[in-house]
């Protein structure tokens, strides 16, 4: 199993090494955290993989507030987000550009968490089905990427899929891309055993509930239960 915190824009260096020095993961599950840019040196060493919240396709160029694969790999960083709602909605993320940065980070030899999900208006629409088709169609084939399907409408809302709405959107998006995928959508540990015990899930993306070091400790040993 693998329970990844994003942190989105949560503590800076101090805080993120006391939260690390806090944090006690069971044996058996991979936690990894995602902090704010500033904070991914000093969350290195402290027996958690790190991931960065998003990468950029160049290695370098004129792209004011992006990083590079080459610079994070340099830090020690293991990995990334790619296609996060947030970076959809907000930063005008498209499924080209989550294809072009899924594509250069795997290359350069990161690790990959691609994220998929529906908005509520898609999902009211019937179109659950359409865009989560056409979201995963966009992510390329590679061993060290894994899919974290987040409905849109219940991240940081406090609503959760139901068991049997999260097992089938993940049964869907297995039967469109061969590889592992994490439930994301306000996973807290009152809900993670019942979610994670489910077939389809193989783990969980952690948003609110991972920035307390005893809620992701919680969330980590219900991933094993």
């Amino acid at each position: 199993m693998l329970v990844a915190g994003n942190w989105k824009m949560f503590k800076g260096p101090a805080e993120t090494a006391r939260f690390l020095d806090e944090l006690d993961v069971p044996a058996g599950v991979e936690a990894i955290v995602c902090p704010p840019f500033p904070s991914l040196a000093d969350a290195m060493g402290h027996g958690v993989s790190v991931f960065a919240q998003n990468v950029h396709w160049a290695n370098e160029g004129a792209f004011t507030g992006e990083v590079s694969a080459t610079m994070l790999l340099e830090l020690g960083v293991e990995g990334a987000l790619v296609g996060h709602s947030e970076r959809r909605q907000l930063f005008g993320e498209t499924d080209g550009t989550v294809r072009l940065r899924c594509e250069r980070a795997l290359e350069a030899g990161l690790r990959v968490i691609a994220c998929v999900g529906e908005t509520e208006t898609e999902r009211e629409e019937g179109r659950t089905e359409e865009v989560l088709r056409r979201q995963v169609a966009a992510i390329p084939r590679h061993d060290a990427l894994v899919i974290a399907y987040e409905p849109v409408w219940a991240i940081g809302t406090g609503k959760t899929a139901t068991p049997e709405l999260a097992q089938a959107a993940h049964e869907l998006i297995k039967a469109e891309h061969s590889t592992a995928v994490l439930y994301g959508g306000s996973v807290k540990p009152e809900n993670a055993a019942e979610l994670m015990a489910l077939p389809a899930i193989d783990g969980a993306l952690v948003g609110g509930a991972s920035l307390e070091p005893a809620s992701f400790a919680a969330i980590c040993r219900a991933a094993i239960t």
